[in-house]
């Protein structure tokens, strides 16, 4: 949980993934919003999704946010994007990625858009509803392609009408939830004129406002991912040119901007800058889920300590810090009145423990000489480095 540190600077330890994994499902577990965690069901580049459940045995998952796991590699070229701050570290940025997602879902949710229902954020993890569902890249054929795709691409509109732009609008953050128009349960036996393909959408940490200076680009990379999706999975191609971004913000009411909403529930323009220039750092690239099946070998590279982009950086042992170096608080943890008390101990010495006139003790042992000449110091060095086994 805890790691430690040797550098130029300091030695000492720090906050490790495992750590904050630990301090997060904590505080899911105070406020009983997790009871048990079961497997691992998916793994993404930057994100790790297990099954867990509440006390009372409501099925959710949790999702635990990973920045920095894969796509440290290539931002080692381009670390502008942490360059102004004194206190930047993964795990914060992994922190934002949870709390943006959060604040998303919980307002799309409200607004009756098909995505699963937040429960409960804490530091870089989310606890949401579990769906039964499946990626949309992993299902082969849909009964109507036609309507799956006029679905996908209202949908988008639809975002942008409420002033919002998924931002990686993919085959690996679509789910497909299977139901008949009976009522039944869907088996091999059911007609593919009776199986109803519902949408759900998933992964919001890159979602932005349609007032970004690049919203026209992502939401033109949105519908573009879907049609070059369908033209290949399902073969199907529309007619119908678009939609297209001027025409879908011309029907942005401002009073309903969910844009404006989320950036006053406390994920300021500043939090989303910072996060910006990481997604734009890392070229962009979505969190491409997969799910973790029976038999399935998913390739990951292992997160050792040697590759722990922490390290990166200088500064990155503080972690979760604000701009000046502080800690921020989290209210279902910290207890003020303990952090009071802490405060008013003195960290002087106690001075009945202070011996005065304490003369050195003698055992009867002889001092050493020591050479000060430089030549002697420098080869006896270069001799117990030699018998180290360094190379000279």
């Amino acid at each position: 949980m805890i790691a430690k540190v040797k550098n130029a600077r300091y030695d000492g330890y720090r906050l490790t993934y495992g750590g904050l994994d630990y301090l997060a499902m904590n505080t899911h577990r105070k406020s009983d919003a997790l009871y048990s965690l079961g497997n691992q069901i998916g793994v993404g580049k930057e994100s790790d999704i297990y099954v867990c459940a509440s006390q009372s045995d409501r099925q959710l998952v949790l999702k635990l946010h990973r920045l920095g796991r894969i796509s440290f590699r290539t931002v080692k070229a381009n670390r502008d994007y942490l360059r102004g701050r004194n206190a930047g570290s993964w795990m914060y940025l992994s922190t934002l990625a949870a709390q943006k997602e959060h604040a998303f879902m919980k307002v799309l949710h409200r607004e009756g858009f098909p995505v699963p229902e937040p429960v409960a954020w804490s530091r870089h993890t989310i606890v949401m509803e579990f769906i039964d569902a499946f990626p949309m890249r992993m299902v082969d054929s849909v009964p109507d392609p036609g309507k799956l795709y006029a679905e996908l691409m209202a949908m988008i509109v639809q975002l942008a009408s409420r002033g919002l732009i998924h931002g990686d609008y993919n085959e690996f953050n679509i789910l497909l939830k299977e139901s008949t128009t009976d009522g039944t349960p869907v088996d091999d036996d059911t007609p593919p004129e009776n199986i109803i393909m519902t949408p759900i959408l998933i992964d919001f940490p890159q979602t932005l406002s349609t007032d970004h200076a690049n919203a026209e680009y992502y939401f033109d990379r949105d519908v573009e991912c879907i049609k070059r999706y369908f033209g290949r999975k399902f073969k199907y191609s529309s007619d119908e040119p678009g939609p297209f971004f001027a025409d879908a913000i011309k029907t942005i009411v401002p009073e309903k901007r969910l844009d404006i909403e989320v950036e006053a529930t406390g994920f300021s323009r500043k939090m989303a800058k910072q996060l910006a220039k990481y997604v734009e750092a890392t070229g962009g690239d979505a969190d491409e889920t997969q799910t973790v099946a029976d038999g399935d070998d998913l390739e990951q590279d292992e997160f050792t300590a040697e590759d722990d982009p922490v390290d990166e950086f200088d500064d990155g042992a503080e972690a979760l810090a604000n701009e000046d170096g502080s800690i921020p608080q989290d209210p279902q943890v910290d207890d003020p009145k303990l952090a009071e008390e802490l405060g008013s101990l003195s960290v002087e010495d106690d001075p009945a423990m202070k011996i005065p006139d304490a003369s050195p003790a003698n055992f009867g042992m002889m001092p050493l000489e020591l050479s000060h000449d430089p030549d002697v110091v420098a080869q006896k060095v270069k001799s117990k480095k030699k018998a180290a086994g360094w190379a000279i």
